[in-house]
């Protein structure tokens, strides 16, 4: 069987859904610019929810590509054979298009024509049914149409075979696509898949969702009018798999980051083995990790900070330099990761190469920060560790967050290290006490899905962050650009271009403008254009060009005598007339969000 690359089965995916008649769409960024219940983008489907829900995409009903993404509710198991924080996900969609028949034979010929998998190794799961839906014959009958011995085809319940976003809304069915990672001539093969399906010499490489129904409050389902297909293929996993492959260091994806800390380090071991059980070998793949991570982070305009994605990328950098020194590396490296990086990944994501300043100041400063204090801070932890019996206390771990710059899961992981815990509500209430942002805070934000109760008001607000930045504009001036945004029900965050704290005056002048336009009764006009027209025209205000099809949606909001308030490139919702916005405009907070960007958070006060 061949050997992959990430780059020839990522082509080898896009190639085939494009005769398949998908158009190829960019990633997304990895912050999710119109969800604020996520601070990354964690799958290939997160960026496409709306229109998922109902939005009409620019390039149509069938849709594919590979989406950056990024995860760290499993930070610390970073380093074993299949976690990554930053993975690229390829999906294809149909939205309201084809469906089963058609999703399940294009995965069979891709599994068995295209990459030549042997049948014999492959498996297949659907929904076994229950008493909310019913067994799912129609996959099963498809699959084996196609050729699926049905031997190989488990019926699974709803923990496995089952999606929903939330309690209530879309929900579906999902058929998964297994690969036999042991001996190819096992006996174990000719078994029943239904007998076999919990060995972990089967290893998912494909997942095909059906957004079949739509769950209602009651817990009854109804047949969606508009059902939609959202699969996702894990591309460095799958890479691992088909290549025989243990660990995702093992492949191409790593094989240059490895090189360059080897190089940096000194240990070779990890280019020799990249799958070694030492301590020194798990902290080279963390490093690795982190760094791409922090690299693909910091390629998408977000800087090191103590909130939100901020605060993430900050933990990744510094929890890389730390295991650097476990290496014995003593001077600054990240920059000299960060460039083979983008080396491997900027050819597919320009926006590395296009931002690599951007990346490689940012690493080299925050790296300098730490290193400052990390050797202090270590031996104040060993010193204060000592003293401990079992648990640190969180005074002491507040202590070295706010002395030391050690986030609190750097200290905890010291202290799993020593054989003692951290007592992380005295960690809490030490923070609140100085009046510091933690984590905690941060990330308890961050839960579940696209809030449906609340969408009429997120899209309103997020219609008035179109308002503020064209009022920004006019009052600051046109270098203002959007550099990131946040909705909930309660408020709008937006970061924008700007290196001056805005006067009093500043501020009631482009209050002024939003709530001008909320009276002026502003009609929403919508187009569709080519993307290089659009970059042409300066009448359209848009940042993140590279995340943008080759066809752009442009909303413009325009009243009666023909004045113009706002003209914006941009893929969420918008209210069709200003006047749909309750309340006036407030500026509640305007601050430092990182060098060179400001942030305000504001409100529509009824």
């Amino acid at each position: 069987m061949m050997q992959y690359t990430t780059d020839s089965l990522r082509t080898k995916w896009l190639e085939f859904f494009k005769s398949k008649d998908h158009a190829v769409i960019p990633s997304a960024g990895v912050v999710p610019e119109n969800d604020p219940t996520a601070l990354f983008i964690n799958s290939g489907m997160h960026p496409l929810v709306p229109f998922l829900m109902g939005e009409p995409h620019p390039l149509g009903t069938r849709l594919t590509n590979s989406q950056k993404a990024v995860r760290t509710g499993d930070i610390e198991e970073v380093g074993d054979a299949t976690h990554l924080t930053f993975f690229e996900m390829l999906g294809n969609w149909s939205l309201g298009d084809f469906f089963k028949e058609d999703q399940i034979a294009w995965s069979f010929e891709f599994l068995t024509k295209e990459l030549e998998l042997p049948l014999r190794r492959l498996a297949v799961s659907v929904f076994e049914g229950d008493e909310n839906a019913p067994r799912d014959e129609e996959a099963a009958g498809i699959w084996k149409k196609n050729g699926m011995p049905e031997h190989k085809i488990a019926y699974l319940d709803a923990a496995e075979n089952w999606w929903a976003k939330g309690e209530t809304g879309p929900c579906g069915p999902d058929s998964e696509m297994f690969y036999w990672t042991g001996d190819p001539e096992s006996p174990e093969l000719d078994k029943p898949y239904q007998e076999t399906w919990e060995d972990p010499r089967w290893v998912e490489i494909w997942n095909d969702v059906f957004m079949q129904f739509n769950k209602l409050p009651d817990g009854s389902l109804e047949e969606l009018p508009a059902q939609n297909v959202d699969t996702g293929m894990g591309l460095e996993r799958t890479v691992a798999v088909l290549n025989g492959k243990t660990s995702v260091y093992q492949t191409d994806a790593f094989t240059d980051i490895l090189a360059a800390i080897a190089e940096v380090s000194g240990f070779n071991g990890i280019v020799e083995n990249p799958v070694g059980d030492s301590a020194k070998h798990n902290s080279a793949r963390i490093v690795a990790d982190h760094l791409r991570s922090s690299t693909v982070i910091l390629g998408d305009g977000v800087a090191p900070s103590n909130v939100d994605q901020g605060y993430i990328l900050r933990r990744l950098i510094r929890r890389a330099v730390r295991h650097g020194r476990k290496l014995g590396i003593e001077n600054n490296f990240c920059h000299t990761i960060a460039k083979a990086v983008i080396d491997k990944l900027g050819s597919h994501y320009p926006e590395l190469i296009k931002n690599q300043d951007f990346i490689l100041e940012e690493l080299s400063r925050e790296e300098s920060q730490f290193r400052t204090t990390l050797e202090k801070g270590e031996k104040q932890f060993q010193k204060v560790a000592a003293n401990a019996e079992t648990i640190l206390s969180g005074d002491v771990a507040f202590d070295l967050y706010q002395t030391y710059g050690f986030p609190i899961e750097m200290t905890e992981e010291l202290a799993a290290e020593a054989g003692l815990k951290v007592d992380t509500e005295g960690f809490k209430v030490a923070e609140k006490a100085h009046q510091a942002l933690s984590k905690a805070g941060a990330e308890g934000k961050f839960k579940g899905g696209m809030s449906r109760e609340n969408i009429e008001v997120e899209t309103g607000l997020h219609t008035a962050t179109h308002l503020l930045l064209a009022g920004l504009r006019e009052v600051l001036g046109t270098h203002v650009h959007q550099a990131g945004s946040n909705i909930t029900a309660e408020r709008l965050r937006f970061d924008f271009t700007h290196g001056d704290k805005m006067t009093d005056e500043e501020k009631e002048a482009v209050e002024a403008y939003v709530n001008a336009a909320i009276a002026a009764n502003a009609e929403q006009v919508y187009e569709e254009v080519p993307k290089v027209d659009a970059e042409q025209d300066e009448t359209i205000e848009a940042s993140f060009w590279e995340r943008y099809p080759d066809i752009v949606k442009v909303f413009t909001f325009k009243d009666d005598t023909g004045k113009v308030w706002t003209r914006e490139l941009c893929g969420g919702p918008h209210v069709k007339n200003t006047n749909e916005l309750k309340g006036a405009f407030k500026i509640k907070k305007e601050e430092s969000s990182s060098r060179g960007v400001r942030r305000i958070k504001a409100v529509l006060v009824s």
